[in-house]
């Protein structure tokens, strides 16, 4: 019988390097013993996941070898994600995401989108090179809480300026995270953003610390 800690290693090694038999089998193996389906996801294969993030980062990974690596990941989710009670993880709540007008680069942006998944949001990928308004389409049309987008190069940047302006002047409580590797910190607060995530893993803690301000200030307004 596995310990906890020895699973989440078995589930982590797995995603990181492909082993589909491994994550399938020790996903199982947690289900059977009633482990935690949630804590198995997220510091098992999520955590995996963040370490194949950063060696694609790196230039030790590519492209498809974080395909092959994602194909682990979902196929351990498919067994652990239907024993996460409805209430940890019904639909936490709904982000709209893509990779802003005349980017094509989009791995970070799947792997982001795998995070919110793994997590339990309603997620409307938009794909990448995203005309600027369908972000404000999709976000109206769904009534998203969240909206991120990410951008590789300074000049597609500036077009997140002008979507969080759209937004904001049509829906002011949607909240807006801002990704990818020339945005930082400050850009997000130039731009207006309400959150910015360095890592996939830190978009889904930031997007739930936004949704966590935006759910105070629902509560403010109807008190």
């Amino acid at each position: 019988m596995a310990s906890k800690e020895e699973l989440f290693e078995l589930l982590k090694d797995g995603v990181i390097n492909y082993k589909e038999e491994q994550v399938k089998e020790a996903a199982q193996q947690a289900v059977d013993e009633g482990f935690v389906a949630l804590e198995m996801i997220m510091d098992g294969l999520a955590a995996g996941m963040e370490v194949v993030g950063e060696l694609y980062e790196k230039h030790e990974y590519f492209v498809p070898e974080v395909l092959m690596c994602a194909d682990a990941l979902y196929l351990g989710l498919d067994i652990l994600r239907p024993h996460v009670p409805k209430s940890d993880a019904g639909a936490v709540a709904q982000v709209v995401i893509g990779s802003i007008q005349g980017d094509v680069h989009d791995i970070g942006k799947n792997l982001v989108k795998m995070m919110f998944d793994v997590a339990g949001w309603e997620v409307y990928d938009l794909g990448r090179d995203v005309p600027l308004e369908n972000f404000v389409e999709e976000q109206l049309r769904t009534d998203a809480e969240v909206v991120a987008m990410s951008a590789m190069m300074t000049t597609t940047m500036l077009g997140m300026k002008k979507v969080i302006k759209m937004i904001k002047d049509k829906n002011p409580d949607v909240a807006i995270m801002l990704g990818g590797a020339p945005v930082t910190q400050d850009v997000a607060n130039l731009f207006g953003a309400d959150g910015y995530a360095e890592s996939a893993g830190n978009a889904v803690a930031e997007g739930i610390k936004m949704i966590g301000r935006l759910r105070e200030f629902e509560k403010k307004k109807e008190g």
